[in-house]
């Protein structure tokens, strides 16, 4: 269930003229009915609001005084949320002639046209309070308090993520709490520019509006509706003519594929940084410790210890913040275990708060070998988006390889025709060029369409992630340097900058120049390291022909140094 929270206007949405009829109620209690919550959101006073409408109990929140005051009906407590106004600034609008005037809590409320008043009095008393308009009502508020302000206070008390709230509404003040939900919808009475912000406009007007969209919630939780909602998408890069690929954010399984060192996690990066901005939470297992350094999510475990599954669930509760689970402290066998046992606690708390949002699955061979029971994670992956990432495909169960709606290859696109036989579609026809640096090939799996040749959105921060693996871990073999010599009789491996640090120090000058002239170096900081600062200064060192042995080595040294924190 994706829309856990039904977030509703109250006059000219739920109410005609005040009042909700017979049938909106009942809409209503089906909404309770189905485990979902009910929280309404109006620019009423509260005391006004219990006089024309006996049925608050069905909200678990009421957001009131347009965004001030939070109630709460089953305990019958408020929770003032701003300061409230100044008596000599209401006593200024009645001295004035303001009629009619009614104060909340918090809020000022009167009619158009004293909105000019308001204001004259607002800049004569040197008073922070801003004028909000509700089709011909005026409200006077503190800066920065409105419904969307009020609606985010009550979704941290649920525990809830706005990307699991459907609101629905009809005037100018509903704009702030409609941008935030994850689906928009507009009455048909809704004014024209609400409406044309909306994902979605009912058929019919306020109550039976309502009720209309409670029958497609309750119907397919909104799923008919899902092609119209185009706000919430990844971008995963550009065409050749510079247009953009997306993906919907919520309903686009993932799978990423390519060799060791090709890019993989620099496009996973990419989706982790998105996911950021737009405020969707997301679960990473990642057994090999590749992105503790991510600064967008909160790490748990690391070499020496695991995390423990509570402590995943303690932090995945709060729907601000998401979750890199660290593996490295678990021995590589065990890993699987680790993951089927966190399952379960991670659907229970998707199914609460509907939150985590994506499921991301590093080292995928690692976590779904062929012979793994993946019937949990079938039963599950309608509650996730899922995105998993793997250099061997082929090592991977096909039932969880049949997960996946979109395909995307780093590197030379050989593992494309592996993923195809294994989930037992037709080889897709892809034109026989080998992908640049940067080039990444998309197939969307349950169209028709040809994979696509892209150029890949470039993370914000692509190369602080791999700033522990590639100075101290242990790159694979058919990406580390090897010091061969102009004869090839070496073969010196180094599997990481420090490795690479000390080789450097102590090979004979002709190894190190032979390299040196050949540009190999920068060559290995740019395709492997992906390190496009520090392949540029290598490769300006490596032209400096004049430069000794041990003056170029000192400099190329001084260059790792710098970006890299090296014994």
């Amino acid at each position: 269930m994706q829309y856990l929270v039904l977030a509703c206007d109250y006059d000219g949405t739920l109410a005609k003229d005040g009042i909700v009829d017979q049938q909106t109620v009942q809409a209503l209690e089906r909404v309770v009915a189905s485990g979902r919550k009910l929280v309404l959101v109006t620019g009423r006073i509260l005391e006004d609001l219990q006089l024309v409408f006996p049925r608050l109990d069905l909200f678990t929140y009421i957001v009131a005084e347009n965004g001030a005051l939070l109630y709460h009906p089953a305990s019958s407590s408020e929770q003032v949320l701003a300061e409230p106004p100044p008596a000599q600034f209401v006593r200024t609008l009645q001295a004035r002639g303001v009629q009619p005037l009614q104060t909340g809590h918090v809020i000022v409320a009167t009619s158009q046209p004293h909105q000019t008043t308001a204001l004259e009095v607002i800049r004569e008393q040197g008073l922070e309070r801003q004028v909000i308009f509700n089709k011909g009502s005026v409200m006077i508020l503190p800066t920065g308090v409105n419904k969307g302000s009020g609606l985010t206070t009550a979704l941290n008390e649920l525990k809830c993520s706005p990307h699991n709230v459907v609101g629905i509404g009809d005037a100018e003040n509903d704009h702030s709490f409609l941008d935030m939900c994850e689906c928009a919808v507009a009455v048909a009475n809704a004014l024209p520019a609400l409406k044309e912000k909306a994902d979605y406009t009912t058929q019919a007007a306020r109550g039976e509006g309502v009720s209309e969209l409670v029958d497609m919630l309750l119907a397919d939780d909104l799923r008919q509706i899902d092609q119209q909602i185009s706000r919430h998408t990844l971008v995963l890069g550009q065409g050749p003519n510079g247009e953009s690929v997306h993906i919907n954010a919520r309903h686009a399984n993932v799978f990423i594929v390519g060799p060791s060192g090709s890019g993989k996690s620099t496009m996973a990066m990419n989706l982790l940084e998105q996911l950021v901005e737009q405020m969707y939470q997301f679960c990473l297992i990642d057994p090999e410790g590749d992105y503790e350094t991510f600064q967008g999510a909160i790490t748990l475990g690391d070499t020496h210890k695991e995390p423990s599954v509570p402590e995943i669930i303690q932090l995945l509760e709060k729907s601000e913040q998401s979750a890199i689970v660290n593996l490295l402290g678990r021995p590589l066998a065990d890993r699987p275990t680790f993951f089927r046992n966190l399952l379960p606690a991670l659907q229970d708390v998707q199914t609460r708060f509907g939150h985590p949002h994506w499921l991301i699955l590093d080292e995928a061979h690692h976590l779904f070998p062929p012979e793994w029971d993946t019937s949990l994670l079938e039963r599950m992956h309608d509650l996730f988006t899922l995105l998993f990432i793997s250099a061997h495909p082929d090592h991977v169960s096909k039932r969880v390889l049949a997960l996946a709606d979109v395909v995307v290859v780093v590197g030379e696109h050989a593992p494309l025709p592996v993923f195809a036989e294994a989930v037992g579609q037709p080889v897709p026809e892809v034109a026989p060029t080998s992908l640049e640096a940067g080039e990444v090939l998309v197939w969307f799996r349950r169209t028709k369409q040809a994979p696509l040749r892209l150029r890949a959105r470039a993370p914000k921060d692509e190369h602080t992630r791999h700033r522990r693996k590639y100075a101290e871990g242990d790159l694979a073999e058919d990406v580390s340097f090897y010091f061969r010599g102009p004869q090839g009789k070496l073969r010196l491996r180094a599997q990481n900058l420090i490795l690479f640090a000390q080789i450097a120090e102590g090979v004979d000058d002709e190894t190190w120049l032979f390299h040196l002239h050949q540009g190999d170096y920068s060559r290995w900081f740019r395709q492997v390291i992906k390190d496009e600062d520090l392949a540029a200064e290598a490769a300006s060192i490596e032209k400096q022909e004049r430069l000794s042995a041990r003056e170029s080595r000192a400099s190329i040294q001084s260059a790792i140094q710098k970006r890299y924190t090296l014994p």
